[in-house]
């Protein structure tokens, strides 16, 4: 389990996991209107993927600013997320 962990295998496994379940809340919502709507779940994802991207790098050693770049992107899903969930319910 470590040598999965260290070589980012198990990173790896995780990112495809969360654009399968990306493409699930989709179709989901396109065929029977599920709710909640995929524009409120898709932030939190792109946040989770892209810390998960970003221990991914760093457990391989790449260059700081791509590791920023996934703190930064990670961080402003993270906002967006949270202002979708906190807007006033009169609003869409």
């Amino acid at each position: 389990m470590e040598a999965l962990l260290i070589s980012g295998r198990l990173l790896d496994g995780i990112l495809c996991l969360i654009v399968i379940e990306g493409i699930v809340i989709v179709v989901a919502h396109r065929h029977n209107k599920a709710r909640p709507s995929p524009a409120t779940l898709i932030p939190n994802l792109i946040s989770g993927a892209a810390l998960m991207l970003g221990i991914r790098l760093a457990l391989s050693q790449a260059a700081w600013y791509w590791l920023a770049l996934c703190l930064s992107a990670s961080l402003l899903a993270h906002l967006t997320d949270l202002t979708l969930r906190y807007r006033p319910q009169g609003r869409t």
